[in-house]
This record gives C-alpha cells, sequence and structure tokens, in this order.
C-alpha cells in the first residue's frame, strides 16, 4: 500500500493506492472516490456488534466501509468531513489513541476499540471517549484547521484544551480536569483539559469545531424566520 496527501494542510486529499487483495477501512462520508476494480462493502464491525456499540461511544460511526482491491490494483481518495489536515501514523503492535471523531481510515490489522480508560474520560466529564487503534499498520487521523505534534519528555507536562486533543500514543500518561471553578469555566471559555506527562506524544488540531459553532449559531435563521436549525446532531 502507498499513500499521498495533497491540498495540505488547509484541505488535505488522501489518495491511498491498493495492491490487489489489499484492502483499507474508511468512516462512512469520507470516500471522494475510488478505482472500478476496487469493491466496497459496508460492515457493522470487524470484531461484531459489541465492539461497534463500544465505538459508537467513542464518536465514530458504528459502521465503516471496506475498500478491497478485488479486481486489480487500483486507488481510494478519502477526505475529512472538516477543512484541515490528515496525518499517518505507523503502528508496529502497539495502540494509539484517538478523540471523537478524529479517526478517518485504517489498513488491514489496525483493530478499532474503545477501552476503560476511554470510559474513565466519559465519567471525568472529559465528554469523550477515545477509540484505541491497535495492532500492526497505518492509522490515518484528521483535524480541524492545522495539525501540532507534542513531543514530551520524561516528567515533562503539558495541558490540552479536550476541544484541540486529537490523538496521543500508549507510552504517554494524562489526566483530565476543569480549568478552575465554574466561575472562571464560564468566563473563560474554557472548559476541560488534559494534562499529559511524557515520555510520549500527543496531536492536537489548531481549531476548535465547538467555537466555530458558537460563533455562526447567532447568525443562523431561528424559529422566527420560519428555519428550523439544529446543531450539533
Amino acid at each position: 500500500m502507498d499513500y499521498e496527501f495533497s491540498h495540505r494542510p488547509s484541505y488535505t486529499h488522501l489518495k491511498i493506492t491498493l495492491e490487489r487483495g489489499e484492502s483499507i477501512v474508511a468512516e462512512p462520508g469520507a470516500m471522494v472516490g475510488h478505482s472500478p476494480t476496487i469493491s466496497v462493502d459496508t460492515e457493522t464491525s470487524r470484531d461484531g456488534l459489541l465492539s461497534s456499540a463500544k465505538s459508537m461511544l467513542g464518536g465514530e460511526s458504528m459502521f465503516t466501509n471496506e475498500f478491497l482491491a478485488e479486481g486489480g490494483p487500483g486507488t481510494v481518495t478519502l477526505a475529512p468531513p472538516t477543512p484541515g489536515d490528515v496525518m499517518s501514523h505507523q503502528l508496529q503492535d502497539e495502540t494509539l489513541y484517538s478523540t471523537d471523531g478524529a479517526f478517518i481510515a485504517g489498513t488491514d490489522g489496525i483493530d478499532i476499540d474503545s477501552e476503560v480508560g476511554g470510559l474513565k474520560s466519559v465519567l471525568g466529564e472529559a465528554s469523550l471517549t477515545p477509540l484505541a487503534l491497535k495492532g500492526t499498520g497505518t492509522a490515518f487521523i484528521d483535524a480541524y484547521g492545522g495539525l501540532e505534534k507534542l513531543e514530551l519528555a520524561a516528567g515533562e507536562s503539558y495541558v490540552l484544551d479536550n476541544e484541540h486533543l486529537i490523538a496521543w500514543d500508549d507510552e504517554i500518561e494524562y489526566s483530565t480536569r476543569r480549568v478552575g471553578g465554574l466561575k472562571s469555566t464560564l468566563l473563560s471559555g474554557e472548559g476541560l483539559v488534559f494534562e499529559f506527562t511524557g515520555p510520549g506524544t500527543a496531536w492536537y488540531q489548531t481549531r476548535d469545531m465547538d467555537s466555530l459553532v458558537e460563533v455562526l449559531a447567532p447568525r443562523l435563521p431561528g424559529d422566527d424566520e420560519g428555519t428550523d436549525i439544529s446543531i450539533g446532531g
């Protein structure tokens, strides 16, 4: 399998070339197009209904599309739902955690699951359950806006807003907390944060979708103009 990015970093386009017999899984809606030699199959999960339900907790759809180079070599073109960048991450029998909706695709050999650690984040009011991308292969993660890599040495710490965080490796330690008290949370516009401690790596996006929604919502027509607008599903 080969892949290339174009239109980076604002409108990244991912083109994956598959040899006969190779396959990838991708989130519904990510496909831009594919060669006639590629077959597409929609499945609930590689690990059955239970894993599908747990993946829904992670902000992903319970369905994935599998693209298989069945009729010969071919290409699959994917794009994230928001303007921004896409990163690739090679896994060698390890785990990469991604936040709600950040996973866009993975090669054969990557298992998509959710873990108890993610559920603890929900109980800690972090408003997300990380997906655990496990195995050996390539995972693709998308970002709203630019994409930054944060590498921390042993004992070094850094705090990230949970709306900007998109992924972290299985070596780094983390905890979640509120920013100050209720008053400072409401007045600062910040809410929950992750504190990471190295060694390890985390990745974050330079824009926050919730902040964009807050800016746009007052400018959208409301019920008094005869239009029913629903934000955030």
